[in-house]
């Protein structure tokens, strides 16, 4: 079991949670139960997979989770992508976000790949 408050991994996954969530302010109210549902969703699956797995007793459970989360970050990538294209957010805004989840990403799977070893 893993201590996630110490986890860079999960508190730079919480950070761009909160960022996302502080973009997505200015969305149009109608997408409030589409678009914008949907990408605080991903947002929120990473962080919260991540403390799923390290919640558990073994690598191989906490390497599933990961993947979860893993694959929940290519999920808003796309989202906030799409956003972009229907000029729900800003490109410097969601450039910012990018930048932050690219990091993100590859923390997971560098995480994912060491406890595999």
């Amino acid at each position: 079991m893993h201590n996630i408050k110490k986890l860079k991994i999960w508190n730079d996954s919480i950070d761009l949670c909160v960022d996302v969530y502080q973009a997505l302010a200015n969305m149009p109210n109608d997408e409030k139960y589409g678009l914008s549902s949907q990408i605080k969703r991903s947002a929120v699956s990473i962080p919260s997979n991540i403390a799923e797995g390290a919640g558990r007793d073994t690598n191989p459970q906490f390497s599933h989770f990961l993947n979860i989360a893993y694959g929940s970050s290519y999920e808003l990538q796309t989202q906030l992508i799409i956003s972009e294209r229907l000029n729900f957010i800003s490109s410097e805004v969601n450039e910012a976000l990018l930048v932050k989840l690219n990091e993100v990403q590859k923390m997971v799977y560098v995480f994912k790949e060491n406890i595999n070893k």
